[in-house]
This record gives structure tokens, C-alpha cells and sequence, in this order.
């Protein structure tokens, strides 16, 4: 199968002419009774905490049915198509199968070779993979299924609440694991487009490139007045979301901190540390920004909040748990609940609080309470899929459209070189769950971009290729089997269009003329 290597070296050699996006029309592949496929119960059914939003939960379970439903399938039609690959009319059937099951034709040069060799199921696999994402993809840019898009009433409410706890910004590191993929959307309930979000494993974020973040943030406030002005006495909150298994801790924690949960916190501790150290050291005290390190259990999704005084100091090993506190107010009305939250969050400061910090944290353990309920009901909690079920690999920068636990391992990265640690996690994992199965790893590398910018769209399709090489040189023994495909595309961050696909490994190799 080297002939994937050599193909991939020819097309990073020569980045692709710019050409308009493709334009695809949002298709949901017909399934029936989409939550019994997925053992999903109902999640209007069953006694609820007071503070839960039923309502949403409903709506977001709807959402992850829908999603992870459309992977689903890609097995079962494989397996069916698989039997059919002798029949004379097979590359019809297949095709009408793959239409009506997931929505989307599948490669014909790939189909077309089956009279003569065996059917290469795992270029198939990846190839609906991908495509499957891309359904996704669009629904999220075209619909804004999530309800939290830039606008958005939600994003309204959110970002005017945030303000009034005196931030200006809120800047979110989740671990890469792809069961915290779902943190801001679900764990926390907050409007995506109200969070500046980046995945790193271990949530070792890098602490050059959020000062960096940091500088532009500052800089829009002074030159244009957003999100406030410049004289606004608000902070920039990062907060670091590190994870944990409550049924398993030994073997289902942080793997990049070797399951060891008090690693991952102070780890995740230390970045904000230093994080706030490089901008203070660099803009004086006056800039300082706040910091905030919140646990997440992966069986459950109940969150634990480390309280910092108002000083910013936090105890490791004392925290807030909002499990308990959901047992500890599940008889009191909403109201009661809700006051009771609050006592508990000042009462858990090692010195007197910010009240701001307090007001955010008691929404985050408010909004908690419902995704504990939705564990519960919607997945008979805790979650049956304690380890990792990832179905693809994303790379580069952007996938602001993934939203579900287990779906997306990230590796957010500009070189593959640089990383190489959280990339090297994510094909550890998937080795496990695809490659000893006989199936390949699918890897979307994806870059974003700003239109407004000249020659942005090129630099990108350009950064696509070199990191797709990069990725085929590292794990060559992988990409030489068939056991990883990458699928590369772009997107203009200023516009609310899908991205756009400007490359694959699965792409056909066309005959050199001589």
C-alpha cells in the first residue's frame, strides 16, 4: 500500500490553486427510532433536580442521537455492502445503499475495483468517517443546532452575565480526551461561542500562545471597545479543565498524567500559575488576569471546582463537589437550591472570594446539575462507555463544530513537530480502538483561517498539506498499511460558512503523462 505515501508526496509539493468552497447540502441519513439504536432513555422521564432544564436536555439529546447515530452505521452498511462486492451490479447497489443508509455517495474509483482485487474496506471506512463529519460539520455552520452560536440569544445572555461577574473574556482548556469534548456545550452549559476553547492533552496548554491570546484580547479593547473598553474594570478568566473517573481511577484518568488525578490538577494548576506570572511579569500587575481549575468526572460528568480566593490562591486537595451539592439541595425548591449553592462556594474559598468569581461559579454547578441529570436518564448513568470511543482524529486548528463527548480526540497544533506529544496520545488511543480491529485511524486535519487577510486561504491549504505529510512520515508503518487516512480541510473563521475540503489521502491517483 506504499502508493499512498508516494501520492501524498506529490500533492504536498503542489498546494492546491485557490477554488470557491464546495457548497453541500446538509443531509441527515433516515434512521428509525434513533434513541433505541443507541440505548438512549428519555430524559423527560424520571424525577429531575429543580435547577435541571428539561427542555434542553431533551433538545441535546436529540442533537447526540442524530450525530453519533450517523456513525453508527457505517459498520453495518459495510459489512453488507462487503457481501455484495461480486454481484454484477454492485457498484448500483452499493451506492443506493450508501445513499439512503448514510446519506452520501461513496468513492466510485474505490467501488470500481472490486471485480479485480478485494474491496479496501478500511479506505471505505475512513472514507465514510469522514464524510459522516462533514455532515455534521455543515448542519452545525448552517443551522446552529447547538443554539450558541455568535448572536444568539443564549451567547447574548451569557456574555452580558459574564461581564457583570467582571470578565471580559472566558478562555477554556479541556484535556484533548475525547470524553471531554463536550465540556463547554454540555458539562458547563455554556453558549460555544461564548468560550475562546483549546484542547491540549493533559490540558497542558501552551503558555506563549495564550499570552498571545491574551495581548490581541487586550488590544481589541483598547482599539475598538469589544467585548468592553479598555477602562472596563474587568479580567480575563482562563480556566483549566483537567478530568478524572470516579469507578476507575487507576485506569480511565488523564492519560497523559498516568491516571493520576492529583497530577493532572496541579499540572493544570501550574499552567495557570505561570500563565498569569508571564503576563504579569511582562504588563505589571495592573494586567493581571483570574484563573480557575475545575475536575471533570468522565463516568458522570459532575464537576468539582477548586474555589480560589479572591487572591487567586486554591488548596489542591479541597474542593467543591458539584455531585454532592446536587444531593445536597435535590428535596429544596429552586430558589433554596440556588442559595444554598452559594454558601457552600464562599464557604469553600481558602480566604474571602471575588463575589464575581462566586456568581460564575454557582451558574457552572447550576448548570452541572442538568448534564448530571442527562447522564443519568439519557444514558442510564454513569456513562456505559467508561474508556475511549473516539470515532475520528482532529488536527490542526479550528473544529469549533465538535461538541459530543467521545467523538474527537484533538490535537491542536501548527507542526506536527512541535505536537508531536498530544498527537502521539491520540494514535496510542486509537490503536487500541480501531487498529486492532483491522481499521484504520481517521485523522481531519483542519486549519482555520481569516478571510479578511490576503493570502490567508493559500497559507492554510498550504499548512494542510505539510502537517498531512508530516503525520504520513511519522507514522509511515500506519499510512503504508491503510491503516490511517487523512482527510485536510480548511475554513474562513470570519465568515459562518462550513469548511471546506481541499484534500485526502483517499483522493484517486491519477496516471502521469509521459
Amino acid at each position: 500500500m506504499a502508493y499512498r505515501n508516494r501520492n501524498l508526496a506529490s500533492q504536498t509539493q503542489r498546494p492546491l490553486a485557490p477554488t470557491a468552497p464546495r457548497r453541500r447540502p446538509v443531509v441527515t441519513p433516515q434512521i428509525s427510532d434513533r434513541s433505541r439504536l443507541r440505548g438512549f432513555a428519555n430524559v423527560g422521564s424520571g424525577p429531575c433536580h429543580p435547577l435541571t432544564d428539561r427542555a434542553a436536555n431533551q433538545h441535546l439529546q436529540t442533537y447526540e442521537a442524530n450525530v453519533k447515530g450517523s456513525f453508527e452505521l457505517i459498520v453495518p452498511l459495510l459489512k453488507r455492502i462487503s457481501a455484495l462486492q461480486h454481484d454484477q451490479d454492485f457498484v448500483s447497489k452499493s451506492q443506493s445503499l450508501s445513499r439512503s443508509e448514510l446519506g452520501f455517495d461513496l468513492p466510485s474509483h474505490l467501488l470500481e475495483q472490486a471485480w479485480v482485487r478485494a474491496l479496501d474496506m478500511r479506505a471505505l471506512f475512513a472514507w465514510c468517517v469522514f464524510q459522516s463529519h462533514q455532515q455534521v460539520s455543515d448542519r452545525f455552520f448552517q443551522e446552529d443546532p447547538l443554539q450558541g452560536g455568535e448572536g444568539s440569544i443564549q451567547a447574548k445572555h451569557f456574555q452580558s452575565f459574564l461581564v457583570d461577574c467582571g470578565f471580559h473574556l472566558l478562555d477554556v482548556s479541556p484535556c484533548a480526551d475525547g470524553r471531554l469534548a463536550h465540556t463547554i456545550a454540555y458539562a458547563l452549559r455554556i453558549p460555544f461561542s461564548s468560550v475562546r476553547r483549546r484542547s491540549h492533552a493533559g490540558a497542558l496548554f501552551d503558555v506563549e500562545k495564550t499570552v498571545n491570546r491574551w495581548i490581541k484580547t487586550e488590544h481589541r479593547r483598547y482599539r475598538e471597545g469589544v467585548p468592553n473598553s479598555a477602562d472596563s474594570p474587568t479580567r480575563y478568566l482562563k480556566v483549566v479543565t483537567y478530568h478524572f473517573s470516579s469507578l476507575d481511577p487507576s485506569h480511565q484518568g488523564c492519560a497523559a498524567h498516568g491516571s493520576d488525578d492529583a497530577l493532572a490538577a496541579s499540572a493544570g494548576q501550574q499552567r495557570l500559575l505561570d500563565f498569569r506570572e508571564s503576563v504579569e511579569n511582562s504588563f505589571c500587575c495592573g494586567a493581571s488576569v483570574d484563573l480557575l481549575l475545575i475536575g471533570l468526572d468522565t463516568d458522570t460528568d459532575a464537576i468539582r471546582v477548586h474555589v480560589p480566593a479572591a487572591d487567586g490562591s486554591i488548596v489542591l486537595d479541597e474542593w467543591l463537589s458539584a455531585e454532592d451539592l446536587y444531593n445536597e439541595t435535590l428535596s429544596l425548591t429552586s430558589d433554596e437550591a440556588m442559595q444554598h449553592i452559594a454558601e457552600r462556594v464562599e464557604a469553600s474559598a481558602p480566604k474571602k472570594p471575588d463575589e464575581g468569581m462566586v456568581a460564575f461559579i454557582v451558574k457552572l454547578i447550576a448548570n452541572n446539575f442538568s448534564q448530571i441529570d442527562y447522564v443519568k436518564q439519557s444514558h442510564a448513568g454513569p456513562y456505559p462507555d467508561a474508556g475511549h470511543a473516539e470515532r475520528f482524529i482532529g488536527v490542526g486548528i479550528g473544529f469549533k463544530e465538535v461538541h459530543l463527548r467521545n467523538l474527537t480526540y484533538f490535537a491542536h497544533l501548527d507542526t506536527v513537530e512541535v505536537g508531536a506529544p498530544d498527537l502521539d496520545v491520540g494514535v496510542k488511543i486509537f490503536k487500541g480502538l480501531n487498529v486492532s480491529r483491522d481499521l484504520p485511524i481517521p485523522v481531519v486535519v483542519r486549519f482555520d483561517y481569516s478571510g479578511q487577510v490576503p493570502g490567508a486561504r493559500d497559507r492554510a491549504v498550504t499548512d494542510c498539506y505539510r502537517v498531512n505529510q508530516a503525520i504520513a512520515e511519522r507514522y509511515s508503518d500506519l499510512f503504508d498499511q491503510g491503516l490511517l487516512h487523512t482527510f485536510l480541510t480548511i475554513r474562513d473563521r470570519d465568515k459562518k460558512d462550513t469548511s471546506e475540503v481541499v484534500g485526502s489521502s483517499l483522493e484517486p491517483i491519477h496516471q502521469e503523462a509521459h
